[in-house]
């Protein structure tokens, strides 16, 4: 290993960022992580062993050359590492606080493999961001020369993480963008949906003013099919990007499912989110949307069930359960998220599914005991019903995190040229992202259904790409 830092798994043992105490951290939406110093982040990049093939590579979805950016870490080369980390990736501090990096490259590291612990990649990540930020060497939104003062415009409906990532990437090659967007601010569901303990607003809201001073138009409160017609916007662009996610909660089937009380999980975290912003919430000061002083039962197993129980639990909720039909080796969320949710206190009840409420408004979950059959399609094990062991699980607050669906396109936007796929989300071809319309293109949730972050944008950046190779063809200009 002489003259180089790296291959030190051998002797530097994995260590993450410090957390900050359970008792502490339950008490305030502050992220729950504090960063690394200089130090820590070089000895830790230092433990890569530089392998022949990055399996950290290629197991993230932007594919970003992970090896690399932690070599010229380890050897204190910081602004050198930042842009190459950068260079696959519109908005890495945002990946390397929420990317399930457990699940993705992480996951997949060489020597986690091998026992030694994986790099802590994530958090070396977010480190070389927050710094570049701090230090200036986030560069402001230039278009290069030759592409200065283009005519084509680009209209995007959405402003999360694939809308956002494709303004981008655009307006830096000159294409005038305009995002029009549902909500008062930009960002989706990294801004209203994601707590604060896991994604301090001020990381999104700087890359939303990046965006704006370099000339992408944001159009805000803007309901595409509702305030303007999908038909307005096709006609005021030359190609058009749907990125519009899926905001549809999955409901629930069961007897007592329209008590007061039960609420969907996306309205208590949006309510949540619109109070640490300041905003008035009435239904949240009524009561009807504040876990304070409440026993809260949170049905779902996913990352935002997850983000529900530790923001019940941030709000002085009395007792936090979380009800799973399965186990937690087949859940579908972030085993991180779990361990966290437990040191703040949520208790979890395995192999449990509601099958009514009693009261209204509510006061306890008609529960069921499942044991687990065979795996299903997705490879993990289908629960079953344990005949004579239902109970009832007080409760005065239900949260539903079942999951998402798009919304009616076609009954939205009068569109039914617009090619869906059975699931309701836009067909789009697998590379170009282009749709059925002519100069029409899809990307992120509302392609792949309800997914991550990293996977938006993702198709965000290619979805851009696609719109630049359409833009210059003759055909496309012939109009203007």
């Amino acid at each position: 290993m002489a003259g180089t830092p790296m291959l030190r798994f051998v002797t530097v043992g994995r260590e993450t960022p410090e957390k900050r105490p359970a008792r502490l951290r339950a008490a305030d939406f502050h992220e729950i992580y504090r960063d690394y110093a200089a130090a820590k982040a070089a000895e830790q990049a230092a433990r890569c062993s530089q392998c022949g093939v990055p399996f950290c590579q290629v197991h993230c979805p932007l594919h970003n050359n992970i090896p690399d950016w932690l070599k010229l870490t380890a050897e204190g080369r910081l602004r050198e590492a930042y842009e190459l980390a950068q260079a696959t990736n519109t908005f890495p501090e945002i990946c390397g606080r929420i990317c399930p990096q457990d699940r993705l490259c992480e996951g997949n590291c060489v020597i986690e493999r091998a026992g030694h612990g994986t790099v802590t990649i994530g958090a070396i990540e977010r480190y070389l961001t927050d710094l570049a930020w701090t230090e200036g060497w986030v560069a402001p939104i230039r278009p290069a020369a030759a592409a200065a003062a283009r005519p084509e415009s680009v209209g995007i409906i959405g402003a999360g993480p694939a809308g956002l990532a494709a303004a981008d990437r655009l307006c830096r090659a000159g294409v005038k963008v305009t995002v029009y967007d549902r909500h008062d601010r930009p960002g989706g569901l990294m801004t209203y949906g994601i707590p604060g303990f896991k994604l301090d607003k001020g990381v999104v809201m700087q890359r939303i003013d990046q965006l704006e001073a370099g000339g992408v138009a944001l159009v805000r409160n803007c309901d595409v099919g509702r305030d303007l017609s999908f038909a307005a916007v096709r006609g005021r662009h030359d190609a058009v990007l749907i990125a519009s996610g899926v905001y549809r909660p999955r409901e629930l089937r069961a007897p007592g499912v329209g008590a007061r009380g039960i609420v969907r999980a996306l309205d208590y975290l949006v309510a949540a989110s619109r109070k640490g912003f300041g905003d008035a919430v009435p239904e949240f000061d009524a009561g009807t949307l504040d876990a304070a002083g409440r026993r809260v039962v949170v049905i779902g197993g996913g990352d935002t069930a997850m983000d529900c129980l530790r923001t019940a639990v941030r709000q002085g909720a009395r007792r936090v359960r979380c009800l799973y039909r399965r186990d937690r080796a087949n859940m579908p969320g972030s085993e991180r998220e779990v361990a966290n949710a437990e040191e703040e206190g949520v208790e979890f009840v395995w192999l449990a599914a509601p099958r009514g409420f009693a009261g209204d408004p509510v006061t306890g979950v008609m529960v069921q005991r499942m044991r687990l059959g065979e795996p299903d399609v997705s490879g993990r094990r289908s629960p079953a019903l344990i005949e004579g062991a239902d109970y009832v699980e007080e409760a005065d607050l239900v949260i539903t995190a079942l999951g998402f669906d798009p919304e009616d396109l076609h009954l939205r936007w009068q569109e039914p040229d617009l090619a869906l796929t059975r699931w309701g989300t836009v067909r789009a071809d697998f590379h170009s992202h282009a749709t059925s319309l002519p100069g029409v293109y899809a990307a992120g949730d509302i392609v792949r259904g309800a997914s991550l972050v990293v996977w938006a944008i993702r198709d965000g950046r290619e979805a851009a790409d696609a719109i630049l190779a359409y833009l210059a063809q003759p055909a496309a200009l012939a109009a203007e």
